[in-house]
């Protein structure tokens, strides 16, 4: 192979699977999705996350044809699809509702897809059956919907929206309708199944934690926008804004001025917090800027005894509660400000072995890189 040839080659690997560019989507004078760009890879389980009435959904609907644009295009596998009816887009999508005929057993719901498709009965067959082993549900197939666990009409749902080989699968709230526990669960049931087949799944979630597990990368959106885009661990550790650390997770804000920055060290003088802190500089830090500290409450020590760190502040244990892995304290600064603090309870303790009960006085310290610097 030449190496121009090889370069190309390497350029189409490489290129979007999904180009969404520029789209908007207006409903008379609501814009429920503004001009979001987003490419999403071949074979990558991508979540688009956000609150309700952030446009997310929306935004699935277009990807699958059910809604058209308002103004910008949307491209998969290199085609032009923003025109193009939901009925010739190599697309399929699994609801939230999983839509399941109840008067039809489990392997007519998965067949049922197949009604259309230019395929004898016996490849039919053929392909229903490598469904079911698919999603473990071999031993399943003559029952009807009611008489499986909600766990396995999840997967039902899922062989029925992979029978027909759609190069890219949309799954509107998969796991909403599950139990904590078997939703845990399945999550890792539906990464195994999208390893198998590698389809690219897109999946809309308003779960935080479901969106970190499942998704190789994920779009943080509101009010119509992307305000993030990356890997769950970038945007968990590294988000761009306020909005995006305080929607990820649990965080502590302090308001506060940079005093000075010596090269990738900055002080920050926080009144609520009653000192000044040092934590890891940000590019483009100057003496004088306003800055927001955030920072994680698993990334906070409490203590009894001060630990000598200049990243220490002492409070009152205001509020405490037990989650069994880990415990989480409310810690009240001299200012007033509420600190949250997460404990793993490493050991078995009894309801008298805590570290520190209501009213007992604690010290909280961080490493200067645990904060989060934050200027918008």
């Amino acid at each position: 192979m030449t190496e121009t040839a090889t370069s190309q080659k390497t350029a189409a690997s490489s290129a979007p699977f999904i180009r969404i560019e520029n789209v908007s989507k207006s409903f008379g004078s609501f814009k429920a999705v503004d001009s979001v760009s987003l490419a999403i890879k071949k074979g990558e389980i991508f979540a688009l996350l956000g609150g309700s009435g952030c446009g997310k959904t929306t935004l699935l609907r277009m990807l699958a044809g059910f809604e058209t644009p308002t103004t910008g295009k949307i491209f998969i596998d290199g085609q032009d699809m923003t025109n193009i009816p939901a009925y010739e887009r190599p697309v399929n999508m699994m609801f939230q509702s999983y839509a399941l005929f109840p008067h039809m057993s489990v392997e007519k719901n998965i067949a049922y897809g197949l009604k259309h498709e230019k395929m004898t009965d016996a490849q039919r067959k053929d392909r229903v059956r490598e469904m079911l082993d698919l999603v473990q549900l071999s031993q399943f197939g003559h029952r009807k919907p009611h008489q499986i666990s909600g766990g396995q009409r999840q997967r039902v749902a899922l062989a029925r929206a992979l029978a027909r080989a759609p190069k890219l699968l949309l799954l509107d709230e998969p796991l909403a309708a599950l139990d904590k526990k078997l939703r845990e669960h399945t999550q890792f049931e539906l990464m195994n199944i999208q390893h198998k087949t590698g389809v690219t799944f897109v999946v809309v979630t308003h779960d935080q934690e479901e969106a970190m597990i499942l998704s190789d990368r994920m779009a943080v959106m509101d009010k119509g926008q992307v305000k993030q885009v990356g890997a769950p661990t970038e945007v968990y550790e590294y988000p761009n804004s306020k909005f995006v650390a305080g929607f990820i997770g649990s965080i502590n804000f302090a308001e506060g001025k940079v005093a000075a920055v010596n090269g990738d060290m900055a002080e920050i003088d926080l009144p609520s917090m009653g000192g000044r802190f040092t934590a890891c500089s940000i590019p483009g830090l100057e003496a004088g800027k306003d800055i927001t500290l955030a920072i994680r409450p698993e990334k906070i020590a409490i203590s009894r005894e001060n630990p000598g760190t200049k990243n220490a502040v002492q409070g009152v244990v205001n509020d405490l509660g037990y989650l069994g892995k880990d415990s989480l304290y409310k810690v009240q600064l001299p200012s007033g400000m509420i600190v949250s603090v997460n404990l793993v309870n490493a050991r078995r303790v009894g309801e008298y072995d805590r570290l520190a009960v209501w009213e007992d006085k604690v010290w909280l310290s961080f490493e200067p890189g645990s904060p989060i610097l934050l200027t918008n």
